[in-house]
């Protein structure tokens, strides 16, 4: 088949070359419509309980997600200028487009007794604010309002918060970055003021700056990426031709990747956002192993176009199965059922056959058509420097087997250890820098308000009216009590508080009777309510549905991570079936809280499946290359020890285990496992050409191997090296880890590898490693192998260098 391909892209070089131009020019233009996600990706499958619990709930009560919050912390906010700022402000923020409500002190409505109609009614507390003294006056008022101390201000550390509704509509539209920036220039007109610093969080908020930070990196980390892999491989071959047209093959693919995002429809989240740079960086090596062949080839015969040949013929074969294994380590997240993973491994899997195939093809129509290679662009090939590296690894392999296998083994006890050191748990704002904004914003309101990450109790009486009987409002109010006894999370908010606030305004304000009415009271009582809700102030709205047999308590909580959530998720569930227990009452506890913390956990354990799947269909792979389940076993325990060194590294080092750096397993068992693969593949070619003298093969595959392998090991050493400047802890520890992993895995397939061919010696290289079921060709396949004779001295212990392999064969013109 490769002799074919080999045959049908040269001598349709001009065709092809138009084809892929005119495809790359309609990919740049489908580029342009590709768009950044500004939604929470979903990590829970639609049918999870947990996730049809949350979407009940938005049906029922209607999204919690679209809310902001800007708090302040001032001792003089009730002096007359700087109250009339927080005003101004709030006005100013009412004419933006995209925002339906805005309420906070200044906002304060008073419930006050009607004799005459035996209605209650509400009024603004603070109206008209003439002058200090008036001012000074309403605050006192204010004041005994107990219902809105905890919920828009904390009178012991003087801090007060803004809660800024938007439209859902404007949220999902590209309406939502000026919405967004619009809201921070009236804060920092206000900040300008008064020199108080306003602290911005929320969810919206959250997502819509974290999407435009991917933005900026998505742009920076291409650049990055080619500008370290050409200078890289300008180290290598001292050639900018080879610079210059590499760097075209991943840049095409870039454009290529972009537009077929674009096309299926996938968003640009914060994995699909390093598609573009993976792409360079895994890209690359497919160019280096092409021109490394090509430039071996061209050095031993001189004859450019049948070097181009066997380019396609011998290496196309290989890296053809390297790229499948690399796509297939991403494409086993398509197992997770998370949409955000889902589409990561898609994307990933595809773009990397896209860019074998332009390098496949692009590689030799191009060198097809310049000038035959100059001494000075084979010279790489004689480095000393390299050539060095190699014999001493040779030597090792040869003569310190031992050592080899004592220096794993101790690997694999400090991996033991350090796995049983490491720790699960994610963090809402897990990959968010400590020292950003968006932290030191969301640790404000931690500190103020106990947090803004919703948590939301359902409470189902089973019966109409059920929520407003006395016994059932007296449950709530012990829930919220007990509930608010944990420090983690903040004071309740449901109709509990409308009740009391409807007491305290029967009895005139008075501020002690801020409490739930008696037997006697409550009928009395919430006969003075209004009917329907178009005059009560939207923070009090939405507690109950309209039967009103299910109440709503809204709670706000710090974001402590999915390992303390689990505890305090236990507890939050006794405290619940204790006060309303089942099957009087149905309970649910949701928000964006509990989905986020249960669907990281999902992930995680998914993510550790498709690690399994990863390594299983890549062991398939093997298989179906050598035949051999020795060689199987072989091939993989050189890639799973790289993964146990970064995971013990992980656990002494207190890395958690998260979706981030859980990635960091199967992107870098899919990668290293390439360079086995190279190995393995020269390694069955010399069995052959050596008579099965199994030390002459493994010394043979490995110089001529062992250059390219460290080559690409270096490029995606830094490749992934460029990541650890993100802005993103994720980005950093999935960039720093894939690049550590794959530098253990550069010696592991070097040292250990080799070690093992020759330790094992005919155990694991027996009679059916000779016919694989993929045929791997031969190297010299115009040598007559009929006079192949091979002359191999006996190797002494003190010739560590080089072991002399001479071939003497007649070839064929």
């Amino acid at each position: 088949m490769w002799i074919r391909t080999a045959s049908f892209i040269l001598r349709n070089r001009l065709p092809i070359l138009i084809v892929l131009v005119l495809i790359t020019a309609f990919m740049g233009i489908q580029s342009r419509k590709i768009e950044m996600s500004y939604q929470y990706a979903p990590l829970l499958p639609e049918d999870d309980p947990a996730n049809l619990e949350y979407d009940n709930f938005i049906e029922e009560f209607g999204n919690e997600g679209n809310l902001i919050v800007l708090g302040i912390q001032d001792r003089t906010f009730f002096e007359y200028q700087h109250f009339g700022a927080w005003q101004q402000l709030t006005r100013d923020l009412k004419k933006i487009n995209g925002i339906t409500s805005v309420f906070s002190a200044t906002e304060a409505y008073n419930l006050t007794r009607n004799n005459q109609t035996k209605k209650f009614e509400l009024s603004p507390v603070f109206e008209k604010v003439p002058d200090q003294s008036h001012l000074d006056s309403l605050r006192q008022k204010f004041n005994d309002l107990s219902f809105y101390k905890g919920l828009v201000y904390n009178p012991e550390t003087n801090t007060y918060l803004m809660a800024i509704t938007l439209d859902r509509k404007v949220l999902e539209s590209e309406a939502r970055v000026p919405l967004i920036r619009d809201i921070k220039n009236c804060a920092d007109k206000y900040s300008s003021a008064t020199g108080n610093e306003v602290h911005i969080s929320g969810l919206p908020y959250i997502r819509v700056e974290t999407a435009e930070m991917i933005k900026k990196e998505l742009n920076m980390f291409i650049w990055l990426a080619l500008g370290i892999t050409a200078i890289i491989i300008f180290l290598f071959f001292k050639s900018f031709k080879v610079v210059l047209f590499s760097m075209l093959v991943v840049g095409m693919a870039v454009i290529w990747a972009l537009g077929l995002q674009a096309i299926i429809g996938y968003k640009v989240t914060i994995l699909t956002g390093m598609i573009p740079p993976l792409i360079i960086v895994i890209g690359i090596p497919n160019s280096v192993f092409f021109l490394n062949k090509f430039h071996y080839e061209y050095r031993n015969h001189g004859n450019k176009i049948k070097s181009l040949q066997r380019v396609i013929q011998k290496i196309g074969n290989a890296t053809f199965l390297t790229n499948l294994t690399t796509a297939s380590g991403f494409a086993t997240f398509i197992f997770t059922s998370s949409k955000l993973l889902i589409e990561f491994g898609v994307m990933a899997a595809l773009n990397i056959m896209v860019v074998f195939i332009l390098s496949l093809l692009l590689i030799p129509i191009i060198f097809s058509f310049l000038p035959d290679p100059k001494e000075r662009h084979v010279r790489h090939l004689n480095n000393r420097f390299f050539q060095g590296i190699i014999n001493k690894l040779v030597h090792i392999s040869l003569y310190r087997k031992k050592i080899v296998y004592l220096g794993t083994v101790g690997l694999i006890v400090f991996g033991g250890y350090g796995i049983s050191q490491m720790k699960t748990t994610g963090f809402m704002l897990d990959d968010i820098p400590h020292n950003h904004t968006l932290y030191k914003d969301l640790h404000f309101f931690e500190k103020h308000f106990s947090g803004l990450m919703p948590l939301e109790v359902v409470i189902d009486t089973q019966k109409p009216k059920g929520v407003m009987r006395p016994q059932n409002l007296k449950k709530m109010d012990l829930l919220q009590e007990q509930l608010r006894k944990l420090p983690e999370i903040s004071q309740g908010l449901s109709m509990v508080q409308v009740v009391k606030f409807a007491r305290q305004a029967f009895y005139k304000g008075n501020p002690n009777y801020f409490s739930i009415p008696s037997s006697m009271e409550h009928n009395f009582i919430m006969s003075y309510l209004p009917k329907t809700n178009k005059t009560t102030p939207g923070v009090v709205t939405s507690f109950v549905d309209s039967i009103g047999r299910k109440a709503r308590i809204s709670f706000r909580m710090e974001d402590v991570g999915t390992t303390k959530m689990h505890l305090l998720n236990k507890k939050i569930s006794a405290v619940v079936d204790s006060i309303f227990p089942s099957p009087k009452y149905e309970t649910a506890i949701t928000g964006s809280s509990v989905v986020f913390f249960k669907g990281t956990d999902y992930l995680v354990r998914n993510l550790f499946v498709s690690l399994g799947l990863a390594i299983l269909l890549i062991a398939s792979f093997m298989a179906w290359m050598f035949r051999s389940k020795r060689m199987v076993l072989v091939s993989l325990f050189p890639n799973l020890v790289p993964l146990i060194t970064t995971a013990a590294l992980m656990g002494i080092f207190n890395i958690p285990i998260k979706p981030s750096t859980i990635l960091v397993f199967s992107i870098a068992f899919g990668i290293s496992v390439d360079d086995t693969i190279h190995f393995l593949s020269k390694y069955r070619q010399e069995l052959v050409a050596t008579n099965w003298s199994i030390r002459a093969a493994t010394v043979l595959a490995l110089k001529e191997t062992g250059r390219s392998m460290i080559y690409t090991s270096v490029i995606l050493f830094f490749g992934f090296g460029i990541f650890t400047v993100s802005s993103f802890g994720g980005t950093v520890a999935l960039g720093a880890l894939v690049a550590l992993t794959l530098l253990v895995a550069l010696f592991s397939n070097l040292i250990l590898l080799p070690a093992l061919l020759l330790g094992l010696e005919r155990l694991i290289t027996n009679e059916s490693f000779k016919e694989p079921m993929l045929t791997i060709y031969n190297e010299e396949e115009d040598i007559d192998m009929e006079e192949l004779k091979i002359q191999k001295p006996e190797i002494k212990k003190e010739d560590i260098k080089e072991p002399e392999i001479k071939l003497e064969a007649h070839v064929e013109n």
